[in-house]
């Protein structure tokens, strides 16, 4: 090999000087990018394959639930929160254990499966666990506890439903003005919800179950005098 001329030579020089100064920073670069690389596909694999998983004890649950067994649908249900609690199977399998739960007189266990739906769920899966928290808690009476579930935000499709569920513990608290209100504000936002068509009212046989609720919801009124 030829050697380097006097140039070539600088060149080279102020290459290793410069690598001798950049080179572990670029390694360490380039090393982080490629841990990153591989971090989020082993993310999105273990997502595919925690849904996965998940999606196939759900389906155990809707078995034992068309075979009425109970303890059988507390297993799966339990296994889907303490094992695959981040995925969206998990609340949805907590409200369908509640409903079982409900209709075999464990109310207990049905307040737990639906209080973990609704502190762990999201938008329509959350609002409906409080919707019919509150409703249990109407039953036992726990006014002030089930009003608590309809604070905060609610996704547009279920704000009628909070504001009639509202009505419902304040009638039953004496409070009737307050009541009124609510009812009224229940009517108001079932209209807006019809108007845009938007959410779980989207369907045609959606806005005539609507018209139902609605005349639920005016005889509520009515009862209590607050029709204008």
């Amino acid at each position: 090999m030829a050697a380097y001329d006097l140039e070539e030579q600088e060149q080279l020089a102020e290459i290793k000087a410069w690598w001798k100064q950049h080179g572990n920073l670029l390694i360490n670069v380039a090393t982080a990018a490629a841990v990153a690389v591989l971090a989020w596909q082993g993310w999105n694999w273990y997502q595919r394959s925690q849904s996965g998983q998940a999606s196939m004890i759900y389906h155990v649950l809707q078995q034992a639930v068309l075979e009425h067994d109970t303890q059988r649908v507390k297993a799966a249900s339990g296994e889907l929160v303490e094992k695959f609690g981040r995925t969206s199977y998990a609340p949805l399998g907590a409200l369908t254990a509640a409903r079982v739960m409900i209709d075999s007189g464990d109310q207990k266990s049905a307040k737990a499966q639906l209080q973990w739906a609704a502190d762990k769920g999201k938008d329509e899966i959350r609002d409906l666990a409080r919707l019919r928290l509150a409703a249990l808690l109407l039953d036992e009476k726990a006014y002030d506890e089930a009003l608590k579930q309809l604070d905060g935000s609610v996704t547009p499709a279920f704000e009628p439903r909070f504001a009639d569920t509202r009505g419902d513990l304040l009638s039953a608290q004496g409070k009737k003005e307050d009541a009124v209100k609510a009812y009224q504000s229940a009517l108001a936002k079932l209209g807006e919800v019809d108007k845009t068509g938007k959410g779980i009212n989207s369907q045609s046989w959606q806005l005539q179950s609507n018209a139902i609720y609605r005349e639920i919801i005016q005889q509520k009124l009515d009862a209590l005098g607050g029709s204008k």
